[in-house]
């Protein structure tokens, strides 16, 4: 699809590589890295494709750069059937720092399906390698926030639907915390489209950040959309493990790339972890491990993913 072209594309460019058998619908192509320079470039999907998804496959190279990267990503940010941006930003880039590498994420532009023309910039600067992480220990909710958002021709009477069902699901389950969902109206001149959605996030004791999300869509209840989030997170906060299903295979790479042993708890593998890790085996020699943990109650579903990383150092640096 669009955006798998396009992260193919951004990563040729990256590393002066060759591509063959890169257009949409392709079934095989072929692909020859050369050395990963950085530099400035720009992937545009010219759909609704994820700017997230470009994200995660141009990071790993980036890292490994010569010199620093700016990389300018185009398309949706707030899309189905990957991570909304906010999460990206929210959950997903405190937790990856932890393996000793920073980056900066800038929203230029809100982009929304059908048409996307979102735009976001990512700076980042390459690491000599990669430290393990260890998130073994979930500790306790200490604070729920979150925002819910409206743009383009929508009302903010939805966003604040949202939010207050989302509080309201939540509530029955966790009564003694204060929980803080903004309504937000996406500014006109940053946002192109139409869309709505919500994103809601736990952090624990122990700086765990486990997060549900939603979009809204035409003819869907803004209410039923709120309420889909917030039950996401539960679910995620009953499996007791310290990520939650849309990060654990989003670290997978970084586990495979670092040097030393990594060590996640989780709830049940999701399948996307379970191909992630396959992959990463395939072509690191990295050695991954799955284990149901011991220590939990047992009528609970958790998981303890641990990789004894391949230690890939940067040869520019």
């Amino acid at each position: 699809r669009p955006q798998h072209l396009s992260g193919l594309e951004i990563i040729r460019d990256l590393c002066e590589g060759k591509l063959e058998g890169g257009e949409i619908g392709s079934t095989e192509i072929s692909f020859t890295p050369g050395k990963i320079k950085g530099g400035t470039h720009i992937a545009d999907t010219k759909t609704a494709g994820s700017v997230c998804l470009l994200m995660q496959v141009a990071m790993p190279c980036v890292l490994f750069a010569a010199s620093p990267s700016e990389l300018h990503l185009k398309g949706g940010t707030n899309a189905e059937m990957a991570p909304q941006i906010d999460y990206t930003v929210m959950v997903f880039k405190p937790i990856v720092e932890k393996f000793n590498f920073t980056f900066n994420c800038d929203i230029k532009k809100r982009g929304y399906y059908p048409q996307g023309g979102g735009e976001v910039v990512v700076q980042m600067s390459p690491v000599k390698e990669l430290s393990p992480i260890n998130l073994t220990e979930r500790g306790t909710v200490t604070k729920i926030y979150g925002r819910a958002f409206v743009a383009g021709a929508l009302p903010i009477k939805l966003a604040k639907d949202m939010s207050s069902a989302a509080v309201r699901c939540i509530r029955k389950e966790i009564r003694d915390l204060y929980i803080n969902i903004q309504p937000v109206r996406e500014p006109d001149d940053q946002a192109f489209g139409t869309g709505s959605g919500i994103i809601i996030v736990a952090e624990t004791s122990t700086g765990c950040l486990l997060a549900g999300s939603s979009l809204g869509k035409r003819g869907k209840n803004s209410d039923k959309v709120g309420i889909e989030a917030a039950e996401i997170l539960l679910r995620n906060l009953k499996h007791g493990g310290t990520v939650d299903d849309s990060l654990q295979d989003q670290l997978i790479i970084f586990m495979a790339l670092a040097k030393g042993i990594s060590r996640v708890k989780s709830g049940p593998i999701t399948l996307h972890t379970q191909t992630a890790i396959h992959f990463a085996e395939q072509l690191t020699k990295a050695k991954f491990t799955v284990t149901k943990s011991e220590e939990e109650d047992p009528s609970k579903d958790t998981y303890i993913i641990e990789c004894q990383g391949m230690g890939m150092i940067n040869p520019n640096l």
